[in-house]
């Protein structure tokens, strides 16, 4: 994974993260930065673009850790529902997600009707749209 351009950063769309979340998550990109640098390193430039809110300002319709997301993968047009959560609670047959993939660090922050375009651990091109956002259950 290479790191984003200016040009391309400024293109990105402006995401919002809840502010334990974003201790968390900082926690988390610190703790993966030898294991998983790429995906490390991508969670913290998303983190140190984020406006971070008290979780009483996040609109309902925006990606937080727990969240149950419906996306369309805006290269083969399928759409998938998926909930982002931590390391270790991951279960792909579950749809559950992790942050600390690609994936999950392009849908955290992002609200319903925002784009964003993010690299496959395998290098490919993709880009994803937020069709619908479900809050974590309280």
């Amino acid at each position: 994974m290479t790191t984003t351009p200016k040009s391309a950063a400024a293109a990105l769309p402006p995401i919002t993260v809840r502010q334990e979340d974003f201790e968390t998550l900082t926690q988390l990109a610190d703790g993966y930065a030898e294991s998983m640098p790429e995906v490390a390193e991508y969670l913290a430039r998303e983190l140190d673009r984020a406006r971070v809110v008290a979780a009483s300002a996040l609109s309902g319709d925006v990606v937080a850790m727990d969240s149950t997301v419906r996306f369309r993968d805006d290269v083969t047009r399928q759409e998938r529902t998926v909930t982002l959560v931590y390391p270790g609670a991951q279960d792909i047959e579950q749809g559950r997600v992790s942050v600390m993939t690609p994936i999950g660090v392009a849908l955290i922050g992002l609200a319903r009707g925002q784009s964003i375009a993010w690299e496959t651990r395998r290098g490919e091109s993709r880009a994803l749209t937020v069709l619908a956002v479900q809050p974590a259950a309280a």
